[in-house]
């Protein structure tokens, strides 16, 4: 063998040795995809799993609650976990699946966080998410929030994003049709399946939370014919959208009543994105 030949080859060997690693080495991303949704107005999981027994969403005490029918459905996405590495391979796969996304793994966690970190950061949004949902349905429904006590049992999920189908959740088991008076007959969804996303604070206010392209995704895959999205966020919505799902762009909570009332009843403009 040639002395050019011996080098060509250790070439040829070290440019491939390059490649595996740059293959498998682990990039600084993150890989999200549609996570699980859960019915406001009934159970998670909606049967048991594994052991695990179906609980309430939303329990209301303090004042009569009402039958209700159809879904409003609360939206998640999931990304690898924090201390799990995304290789250069797993990236160019998920990279054009419109069922996934490749995003900077600072854009989904903390730099520097541990999954314990992750894990608190998310649950105190949720908390926090449950009680501006509560303070905005109890508001609009000019209820006494010292005498009407909601809990939301949803575990393994946080981040502030499902206020918005939380607050709604609550008013269609108190009120109904969304007029603002406790105990009027009708429902919100007039027996279907919408789903949704957005923060919601104290006075009704609907803000963006960002995965709208995968929630919507999610949605459709569990049911729901309508989507509720923060108007910020409608281009993304867009992006691929599951066919038979509408969506809808709302800013605040009385948008989005006037909106499903105008479904309900087939008249009226219904915003859309």
């Amino acid at each position: 063998m040639s002395r050019r030949t011996v080098v060509l080859t250790a070439c040829a060997v070290l440019v491939a040795a390059l490649l595996g690693v740059a293959v498998f080495a682990p990039l600084p991303f993150t890989i999200m995809y549609p996570g699980i949704t859960a019915n406001t107005l009934g159970s998670y999981p909606e049967k048991a799993v594994d052991g695990k027994q179906p609980q309430q969403v939303i329990t209301i005490t303090g004042a009569a609650v009402r039958q209700t029918s159809g879904a409003l459905r609360m939206t998640t996405i999931e990304a690898t976990a924090p201390q799990d590495s995304v290789s250069l391979l797993s990236a160019i796969k998920a990279w054009p699946n419109p069922r996934e996304a490749v995003v900077p793994h600072n854009a989904v966690y903390g730099s520097g966080q541990n999954v314990q970190q992750v894990n608190a950061t998310n649950q105190q949004e949720m908390t926090q998410s449950q009680t501006a949902a509560t303070t905005a349905a109890l508001g609009y429904l000019h209820l006494d929030a010292a005498k009407v006590k909601v809990t939301i049992n949803l575990a393994d999920v946080g981040g502030p994003s499902a206020g918005l189908m939380f607050t709604l959740g609550i008013i269609d088991q108190l009120d109904g049709n969304g007029t603002g008076k406790a105990g009027s007959a009708g429902d919100l969804t007039n027996g279907a399946d919408i789903a949704g996303t957005g923060e919601i604070d104290g006075a009704g206010k609907v803000s963006q939370v960002g995965g709208v392209a995968l929630k919507t995704k999610a949605a459709a895959r569990d049911g729901a014919t309508v989507f509720l999205v923060p108007s910020s966020e409608c281009s993304d919505a867009r992006a691929d959208t599951p066919s038979g799902l509408r969506l809808i762009p709302v800013d605040t909570l009385d948008q989005a009543l006037n909106a499903l009332k105008a479904l309900q009843s087939g008249s009226g403009a219904v915003p859309s994105c």
